[in-house]
């Protein structure tokens, strides 16, 4: 069975930079889309950006648009999310999930995704 595992997260500066990695073992990621998805402390579940399983389209929330990209290496097995230009209100412990879905597109519907990882906390803070 997929299982995922994100990484990366930690303790940022406003302004700052980090890059999440989500990592699959168990199964390749070449048939999945790929979302990442964050949940604030008192906030609802937020989708924050999708990458389908051939890389030819990603979205992003209107939020993070210009600043966080994301990617994968399917040679890796790993997707990756950059988050630049942070901000506190980025604060969140993200998640990554994966979609079985071979076809070009993704989404950023949570109930879109079968496989969760257990998430990395993310805290922007000076």
């Amino acid at each position: 069975q997929l299982q995922l595992v994100e990484s990366g997260g930690g303790l940022v500066q406003p302004g700052g930079s980090l890059r999440l990695s989500c990592a699959a073992s168990a199964v390749t990621l070449d048939y999945y889309a790929i979302g990442w998805f964050r949940q604030g402390p008192g906030k609802e579940r937020e989708g924050v950006s999708c990458v389908s399983s051939n890389s030819a389209s990603t979205k992003f929330a209107d939020s993070v648009k210009g600043r966080f990209t994301i990617s994968r290496d399917n040679a890796k097995n790993t997707v990756y999310l950059q988050l630049n230009a942070l901000k506190p209100e980025d604060t969140a412990v993200y998640y990554c999930a994966a979609d079985h879905n071979p076809y070009e597109g993704c989404t950023v519907v949570a109930g879109s995704y079968d496989y969760w990882g257990q998430g990395t906390q993310v805290t922007v803070s000076s």
